[in-house]
């Protein structure tokens, strides 16, 4: 994936992130809740736990709502049962997409799924039609600033495990395999890094270049499709423009 494509995603993401905590610290609770109940309530046991407490810290959760969500999945508080469902398809200009949702209610995250493509020039499609693209990998951006040399923080990340190192306009991003990302993620944050996000993410092995009025369409479907409650992620191969501006 291009550079400015990448930084358009992280910047995109942040923004967001900024704007819409509420529903940030909702669905990064799910995956708390998902993470305890799978797996317990300890996180020095349950290396999936310690990633998305990692997720809630990059995101400022509160940690009284990090608490009351690991104890809703432990079972220590009634809590909803959420179950993890993927749905894939091509949105406009055949940019593939993933779809990622934690639901209490498959028929309607998948009638509300279907409905977003079919409005938004998409095709939903069955389970693999665009999977096959991505890799599953574990991703920590780290923003640019003061104080951080591109060197130390690329040898510590390496050193740690880490598979690639980029830097890109205003952010550092480190990629790692699935099972090493917890070990590289502690490594950097017991060296006092600070990330704007630390989670594992699909990323395409190639992308799909769009015009100016595709990417607006590619945009609009992947914010009707973020807005669900019951979608956790959307993961897509877009190469939008340089002068996007999301």
């Amino acid at each position: 994936m291009s550079g400015h494509s990448k930084w358009h995603n992280i910047q995109a993401k942040k923004s967001k992130v900024d704007a819409k905590k509420g529903k940030i610290f909702t669905k990064i609770g799910k995956e708390l809740a998902i993470a305890a109940k799978t797996g317990g309530s300890n996180p020095d046991s349950n290396s999936k736990l310690r990633d998305v407490m990692a997720k809630a810290k990059a995101n400022n959760m509160p940690q009284d709502t990090v608490n009351r969500a690991i104890k809703k999945g432990a079972g220590e508080m009634e809590g909803v049962n959420y179950e993890e469902i993927s749905y894939e398809g091509y949105g406009p200009g055949g940019v593939a997409i993933i779809v990622k949702a934690l639901t209490d209610n498959k028929n309607r995250t998948a009638s509300s799924v279907r409905s977003a493509f079919s409005r938004h020039g998409g095709n939903l499609g069955a389970n693999g039609c665009v999977s096959w693209m991505f890799q599953t990998k574990g991703q920590i951006i780290v923003e640019k600033k003061e104080g951080i040399d591109e060197d130390d923080i690329m040898m510590k990340a390496l050193d740690a495990g880490a598979e690639d190192f980029d830097s890109q306009d205003e952010v550092f991003e480190i990629i790692t395999s699935v099972e090493d990302f917890g070990t590289v993620r502690e490594k950097l944050e017991k060296d006092g890094f600070d990330f704007l996000s630390a989670e594992i993410t699909m990323i395409p092995d190639n992308t799909t270049a769009v015009d100016m009025e595709t990417a607006e369409k590619v945009q609009k479907l992947i914010d009707v499709l973020e807005e669900d409650d019951d979608v956790q992620n959307v993961y897509h191969n877009a190469d939008f423009p340089e002068d996007f501006e999301g």
